[in-house]
């Protein structure tokens, strides 16, 4: 806290500190209220005025406060004294002429019910040790964000309700709000304070804003943001503990993020303390809320995404088991069930997640494979990182992980079903096979097309290219077209079937 008020915790308190967060709490001020206070003077006569320093917060009494008459000449003699503000009783001037006598001469007047002579007191002690009255402050809201519990929106619910004039939010760390009000990076000021999140790494950051010219506001707000970092850490921790309990939960979560994209925040908790952000949590869209939800857990929702699929290859009675390995070895990823397997997204690009990946393999107690999609920028396109993941799977063989975005023609003919498809391919295939005695012109064939050229089939091969040359002119004379593109691909096809 020390280094906190260095930058301007015990500067002089504002008029409008006092009204919006001190002893004045709950009077009616008209003006700015942007004046320093840094004394107290009751005035019973007008008379009185003559001894009045400037910034001093005058409290009417007496003659002083008697009417309308009064009050508007008080205000006359606090102009010309330059005083902070005028307080004087309810009753001696109708609202409305003091909120036009207040923008006429610039100087605030505030309306109290109390004894002015008892707000007087505590006008007097809060401007002789500003210090004490902010701490009195930070020491309710640590109250109340203690009774918000570990709750995003209801935390944000208490700082905005308990910090008046200032807007605060909760942002994730891509910047993107989660909860709270979307102005709080506007105004005069600005306050920032990052939420650490797991394995070193920041969960997001609360910034406030707003537009007070109070030099010890935005410490004090800082201080009350450092307050709300443990709420919020224990928040995560506990969505994290209950996520890794349930990875029905993690699947249905993934899903809807999915379903939706990042999506656009709300403003849960923009007013009405931490009961109207309860109200909001619960009366929330989904999108927001799983958005809310994932940052707690620390998954990736915002920037390149790369997604991956674990295929075992035995059945598994123990699927818990095998997310909690999965989870382990990858770190705060979710882990869902799709397909046959387990899968997910990662903020690691292909080449760093698949080496992760194979790591997580030599830990699981049953033989699986891998596979690994290709990046893409967020959520609204991680569908399509996943089929690449889940094609890669099924392709790649055991304790082995296969890059979605390298797979060529022998990994996807490596999927097919040979068995299935043997009687076809020898239908496509029987011209060639009659003439091919030892089978030598099939694997010319299939060198040929696997590797697009002679040149690389002969080096393939280990022959002279014109051997390559004279075969190509056998297969050719049975019949076959290679230069139409769709039968290559069905002689490509067929061969890796016949020499599977």
């Amino acid at each position: 806290m020390s280094a906190v008020r260095a930058s301007g915790w015990e500067a002089p308190v504002t008029v409008a500190e006092l009204v919006d967060a001190g002893p004045l709490a709950g009077a009616r001020m008209y003006g700015a209220g942007e004046n320093p206070v840094r004394g107290v003077r009751i005035v019973d006569e007008l008379a009185v005025f003559a001894t009045v320093a400037p910034h001093t917060a005058v409290v009417l009494i007496g003659t002083a406060a008697s009417g309308g008459w009064a009050v508007e000449m008080a205000m006359r003699r606090a102009w010309e004294q330059a005083a902070a503000c005028v307080i004087a009783p309810a009753g001696g001037l109708s609202e409305g002429s003091g909120e036009v006598l207040a923008e006429r001469l610039g100087v605030t007047l505030i309306f109290v019910d109390e004894d002015p002579l008892i707000v007087a007191v505590r006008v007097a002690s809060a401007a002789s040790r500003p210090d004490a009255a902010r701490t009195q402050l930070v020491a309710r809201c640590a109250t109340r964000l203690a009774e918000a519990g570990a709750s995003a929106r209801r935390v944000l619910g208490v700082l905005n309700a308990e910090l008046p004039g200032t807007s605060v939010a909760f942002l994730d760390r891509y910047g993107r709000p989660l909860a709270g009000r979307r102005d709080a990076a506007t105004g005069r000021w600005s306050a920032e304070v990052t939420v650490p999140g797991r394995e070193g790494g920041a969960l997001g950051t609360l910034v406030a804003g707003g537009s007070s010219r109070s030099p010890g506001w935005p410490a004090v707000v800082r201080t009350v943001l450092g307050l709300a970092v443990a709420s919020l850490t224990a928040w995560a921790a506990q969505e994290s503990l209950t996520a890794a309990r349930d990875f029905a939960l993690q699947t249905a979560l993934a899903e809807r993020l999915i379903a939706t994209g990042p999506g656009e925040p709300g403003e849960a908790g923009k007013a009405g303390g931490a009961g109207a952000a309860a109200r909001a949590d619960e009366a929330d869209g989904g999108s927001d809320e799983a958005r809310v939800a994932a940052t707690a857990l620390g998954w990736p929702i915002g920037g390149p995404i790369t997604a991956y699929q674990l295929r075992p290859l035995t059945p598994t009675a123990d699927a818990p088991l095998a997310q909690a390995l999965v989870a382990a070895a990858l770190g705060q990823v979710p882990v869902l069930v799709r397909g046959e397997g387990w899968a997910g997204w990662s903020a690691d690009g292909p080449e760093k997640l698949a080496e992760r990946l194979r790591h997580c393999l030599r830990t699981l107690p049953w033989p699986c494979a891998g596979g690994v999609g290709a990046q893409v920028e967020g959520l609204q396109t991680v569908a399509e990182s996943l089929l690449g993941a889940e094609a890669a799977a099924y392709v790649a063989g055991e304790g082995t992980v296969v890059r979605a975005d390298r797979m060529g023609p022998a990994e996807l003919l490596g999927a097919l079903p040979t068995g299935v498809l043997r009687a076809p391919a020898a239908v496509v295939l029987r011209p060639l096979l009659e003439i091919d005695r030892d089978g030598t012109l099939l694997v010319t064939l299939a060198a040929v097309l696997d590797e697009g050229g002679a040149l690389k089939a002969a080096e393939r091969l280990g022959v002279h290219r014109n051997t390559i040359t004279t075969r190509l002119d056998r297969i050719r004379a049975a019949g076959f077209d290679l230069d139409d593109a769709a039968t290559r691909l069905a002689l490509q096809l067929a061969c890796h079937v016949m020499l599977t």
